[in-house]
């Protein structure tokens, strides 16, 4: 698996991916445009999207609708304000939601795989190589 990271000017730096182009930029108070998320945005995103994608295709298996479902993700901060320490994904059901299948919604939202690779994360190595070589 590979993604190829470029930079098309100012402040923006997009990622290519199955052919997809992944945008991002600063925002006008960190010296971008504002033109797309920033990549933090982007990761805080991708858990929340994440668990998104499984509690719709639970809802979709069971053919339950979706329509008046939301997740509402929270960050709390760490104590000196530099790093997320938690994040609470709250699944808002509807009032006729089926009971039975409450905290089988959750488990559903628990299979994410942004979040478990926060649990256990990759090993990172940062390299430097030379186009061509």
């Amino acid at each position: 698996m590979e993604m190829e990271i470029s930079f098309p000017g100012g402040k923006r730096v997009d990622a290519e991916y199955r052919g997809i182009t992944i945008q991002t930029d600063q925002s006008i108070k960190n010296g971008g445009q504002g033109s797309a998320p920033e990549p933090f945005t982007l990761f805080l995103a991708s858990i929340g999207t994440c668990a998104g994608i499984y509690v719709l295709s639970f809802c979709q298996q069971r053919k339950i609708p979706t329509d008046n479902i939301k997740i509402i993700q929270r960050m709390e901060d760490s104590p000196d304000g530099k790093m997320v320490a938690k994040m609470i994904i709250d699944i808002q059901l509807p009032s006729d939601f089926p009971e039975k299948y409450r905290k089988a919604v959750i488990s559903s939202a628990q299979l994410c795989a942004v979040k478990k690779h926060l649990e256990v994360p990759p090993e990172f190595s940062i390299i430097t190589s030379i186009k061509g070589e």
